[in-house]
């Protein structure tokens, strides 16, 4: 195997709506906790991957994005990678951040992510959303990956493997978990009649199964084994990190792009899904659970909805699922959320979850995607982490 990266830091800035707070405010918050999480100050990073997907459009700054926002927090005169790849970009900007460790070209980067999506206009965002996408195809008919999703669902309706009950109840389960968790950006409990009965998005997703607009920023700090003085936590450890671009389908079926990334991850690592404790999965819209449970080998195909209601997907189940709540209760500050979930799984890999930790997680595994060409995600990427002390 590969020499260790190790997970040396975390931090987030809440999720939510921060009217008054700039991109700059928000990498502030989620940067230095980070940094102090991992025991270490500005100058000690050597290279930095910054993610953030609509900056350009929203805000008008282009081209310098990450060096704009880490100057404020005394990060300046080392290599800064500026990372846009839709809403995979945070778990993208991971990915550079740990092959450039084990390259040598560092042993201590950083990633960040963020993204500030309310603005005095809400059609900008969503026009940002749309280009999430190949124009040529999609400018104008109104698509974004909310009627994307819908469209997958309804396939998996009409052949009865799931029912719009499943779609209620794993809202629910998310908004729960989400309750649980600070920095979420919908802190809230839902029945499932109140999914149901919310107002209809894209038949048969419902307002309280969608991810929302959302401002927010999160960061990890990743170093090569032994570089930095020994914690008292749990060393956490990258155990595998794949990425894939988007394809074409082929009509007649096959795997999906996350089915195709988690396969390389898998054989990276040398472990299983069956091997896998706990993980955080791309949910912008909840239901999604139900798919990329199937496309990450947690269940055969056709099962994600029997997997969800036996249970296991459950913060007390055998394979908790979003256990941060995922991006419909978490929130979805695109270039911040693939971090997010990394953050989130370090959190419970150490033990340091609160009111939403897990039972005893050994691995766990990460799946962000990203845009979207012609029915599939144009960019993916899995990430599979361990803790390397044993639970007591």
């Amino acid at each position: 195997m590969a020499e260790d990266v190790m997970v040396a830091g975390v931090g987030m800035h809440p999720f939510g709506r921060y009217l008054d707070s700039s991109l700059k405010d928000l990498v502030r918050v989620a940067g230095l906790r980070a940094l102090l999480d991992a025991g270490i100050g500005p100058k000690d990073v050597q290279m930095v991957y910054s993610s953030n997907a609509m900056a350009g459009m929203l805000q008008g700054q282009e081209m310098v994005r990450g060096q704009t926002v880490l100057r404020e927090i005394g990060i300046e005169g080392v290599p800064v990678v500026n990372v846009e790849n839709a809403c995979a970009g945070g778990s993208t900007a991971f990915a550079q951040a740990v092959m450039a460790i084990r390259s040598g070209a560092a042993d201590v980067v950083l990633a960040i992510g963020f993204e500030k999506m309310f603005v005095a206009d809400r059609s900008r965002t969503l026009d940002a959303l749309e280009s999430a996408a190949d124009l040529d195809v999609v400018a104008g008919l109104g698509i974004q990956f909310t009627a994307v999703y819908g469209l997958r669902l309804r396939l998996r309706l009409a052949d009865g493997s799931i029912t719009r009950r499943d779609l209620a109840e794993v809202s629910v389960k998310s908004h729960a978990n989400g309750a649980r968790n600070p920095y979420a950006q919908h802190q809230v409990t839902v029945t499932a009649e109140q999914v149901l009965e919310s107002r209809c998005i894209a038949d048969p997703l419902t307002l309280l199964m969608c991810s929302s607009i959302c401002d927010g920023a999160a960061a990890v700090v990743l170093a090569r084994g032994g570089v930095l003085p020994r914690s008292e936590r749990p060393a956490v450890r990258v155990l595998a990190s794949a990425s894939g671009s988007g394809f074409t389908l082929d009509p007649a079926g096959g795997p999906s792009g996350a089915d195709l990334c988690a396969r390389r991850a898998y054989e990276q690592a040398g472990i299983g899904p069956g091997d896998v404790d706990v993980a955080e999965v791309h949910d912008a819209m909840a239901p999604a659970e139900l798919l990329y449970a199937e496309a990450l080998g947690f269940c055969p195909p056709g099962e994600g909805g029997r997997f969800f209601r036996s249970g296991a997907t459950a913060l007390d189940g055998s394979l908790p699922i979003n256990p941060s709540g995922g991006l419909a209760s978490r929130g979805h500050p695109v270039g911040a959320t693939g971090l997010a979930q990394l953050a989130e799984l370090t959190w419970q890999l150490r033990g340091e979850a609160g009111d939403r930790q897990v039972r005893r997680p050994r691995i766990a595994l990460a799946q962000n995607s990203g845009g979207w060409l012609e029915g599939e995600s144009a960019a993916v990427n899995v990430h599979l982490l361990e803790r390397m002390r044993p639970w007591t």
